[in-house]
This record gives C-alpha cells, structure tokens and sequence, in this order.
C-alpha cells in the first residue's frame, strides 16, 4: 500500500466523471464536536397497518395492495415525472427549459416490513434482481424512454420517507447529469482503445487488491480509488455488458450474493441497520448497442466514524470539491474484517 496514500494530503481522480475528490488523511485523528445523529434503534414489526406498502394495506390515491408475498411494483402515486403532459421548451437567451416527460415506479422489495436487503436470503434478493430485469426491459422498449435510473434510499438519514424495504425506477428521455458524464467519458475511452474503461480499471484493482471487500466467478465489490463518502463502495461486473437485461440465472446469483454480503458488513460496522442510497448506473435505452458501457452499482452511506456521526457535504464540499478524511484503503480494510 503506498504509504504517501496514506498520510499526505492528495486529490483523486474519478474516471468514470472526470472530477476529482480531495483526500485528507491526517484528519481522521481531529476530535468531533459536531452533530450527533439518533438513529431509532427499534426493531420494526413485520407489518404495519398505516405503512402504505404493506401488503394488502390502502395507499394514498385510494388503491389496495395485493396480499404480496415477494416482490410488489406499481406506479408511484407521487411521481416525479409525469407520463402524459404537456411538450414545452424555452430558449429566451440564458432562461432555458424544456419538458421532461417519464414514468416512476416503486419497487418493494419483501412484504416483511421489518426487514431490509441485508436481512432477506440470497435467493430473496434474486427475486427482487429479475423483478427489475423484467421492467427494465418493458420500459426500455418505450419510445420516449431512453434512461432507466434504479435506486434505493435506505433509513430516515437518507431521506427514506417509509422504512418498509422499497426501491425506485425514474424512467425519462433524457440521460441524467451523472449518468451523462459517465457516458461521456466510458465512450472516449472505449473510441480511444476498443476496451471498457472499468474493465480497465477492474483488472488494476484485482492484482492491487488494496480496495477490494469481496468478489465471487462474476462480481467484485471494492471501495473506489476515488470514493467520496466514508465508506462507499461499487459492485462491478467482471464481464462488460451494458445493463442488467442480459443476466444469466448464475450471474444474477452471483449479484445478489454480493449485495448481501456487501449490506451485511455494512449492518456489522457500527451493529445498525446502515443507512445508504444505492443506484444501478448502466447504459441509455436508446437502442443503441452502447458498446462503451460497463454497467456498476454504487452505494453511498453517509456513517462516518460510529453509528451516530455522518459525513455532511458542506462547506469546502459545496463551493470547492468532494472531501475525504478516511482513505479508501483504510475503509475496504474495516469492512473485510467484518465478512460474514
């Protein structure tokens, strides 16, 4: 392990969006004055009869949920895009707008409210995979669908407005701000050497293996080199493929062994339900063969040294550039201890 790394301030360089992150090693040793968060440590029942996801329970525009015993999709009642409206654009020299169309869905993960993603069986998890597989799909052959974002936002920390276990697809026409950098600069190298930049970058950190947490025959999950929260990581595949749409039963196995285990350690770190958003970043439905793309997903938690202390984006952060005190080296090291 470079030890320079280690102890001197340095920045980082983030292939995937070509910024950098400044690291600060030297201040993971500063004594915390600050804002002590409370987490509710109370273990949920499994059903809850005001929780809106719960099975068979009312939602809030009136319609009944099915007695699911598995996995549960619907249209978000409170959608952040809407599927039919009215086409507009504005172009009055710097006051530029346009109309953004789309569709939103809720995925629930399990019936159990008491449980999240670290505490459902692999198969469980797999269940959940081939759910959203299956809708990626669907929606991606709609004309006016050409970005698909998956993700989850886990504990009140996070913004999760309701624990019940539940993750989301924003479907819309337009690529996303991070989505459109990591397009960008996946297909310059792809145009510059005929190969995928993670696939690259992946077989760097298989022989380092300073930042790797786990891997089985088709993952590997690893904080990255250029890692801005605490304890962030990224579940990669081995082979490059676009999406998610072409996993085989044994890969899709093997990604939710590595989901599990991933949020299993992070439950083990501070001994809580760990709090994060997670999204799937993979290649626009446009159909196109987006040759370019190495599809990933990343988990940002925002814990940083126990269970009530987090890592706020403020200050340096909003006006300068991402900063880190823990080096990822020194966080993939505190999670491999905890390999259940």
């Amino acid at each position: 392990m470079n030890t320079d790394l280690q102890n001197y301030s340095h920045k980082r360089h983030n292939i995937l969006t070509n910024e950098w992150v400044l690291v600060s090693p030297h201040r993971t040793k500063r004594p915390w004055n600050g804002k002590q968060e409370k987490l509710d440590p109370k273990k949920r029942d499994q059903y809850v009869s005001d929780c809106y996801l719960c099975a068979g329970n009312i939602r809030a525009n009136g319609e009944k949920n099915p007695n699911y015993k598995d996995v549960f999709i619907f249209t978000n009642d409170f959608t952040a895009l809407e599927k039919n409206q009215k086409k507009f654009s504005i172009d009055d020299g710097l006051i530029q707008a346009q109309s953004e169309a789309g569709i939103c869905k809720v995925i629930c993960f399990s019936h159990d409210h008491s449980k999240s993603l670290a505490d459902m069986e692999v198969s469980k998890i797999e269940n959940v995979i081939e759910v959203l597989q299956s809708e990626f799909k669907s929606l991606g052959s709609k004309k006016d669908i050409n970005y698909i974002q998956i993700f989850e936002n886990k504990g009140a920390i996070m913004g999760c407005s309701n624990p019940h276990p539940h993750g989301q697809m924003w479907c819309q026409a337009s690529l996303p701000n991070e989505v459109a950098k990591k397009n960008c600069s996946q297909l310059n190298y792809f145009k510059k050497l005929k190969k995928g930049l993670l696939e690259t970058y992946l077989e760097q950190e298989l022989q380092k293996k300073e930042r790797i947490i786990f891997q089985n025959n088709d993952f590997v999950v690893l904080i990255p080199f250029w890692a801005v929260w605490p304890y962030e990581t990224m579940i990669i595949p081995k082979k490059k493929s676009s999406d998610i749409s072409g996993l085989s039963y044994k890969e899709r196995f093997a990604f939710a062994e590595s989901i599990s285990k991933l949020t299993k350690m992070y439950d083990a770190l501070f001994n809580c339900s760990f709090p994060y958003s997670s999204g799937i970043h993979q290649a626009p439905t446009n159909g196109k063969k987006n040759e370019h793309w190495h599809w990933h997903m990343a988990f940002y938690p925002p814990l940083l040294r126990s269970v009530t202390v987090k890592k706020f984006m403020v200050g340096y952060e909003m006006f300068g550039s991402p900063q880190r005190d823990l080096t990822p080296e020194k966080a993939a090291q505190n999670l491999r201890k905890l390999m259940i």
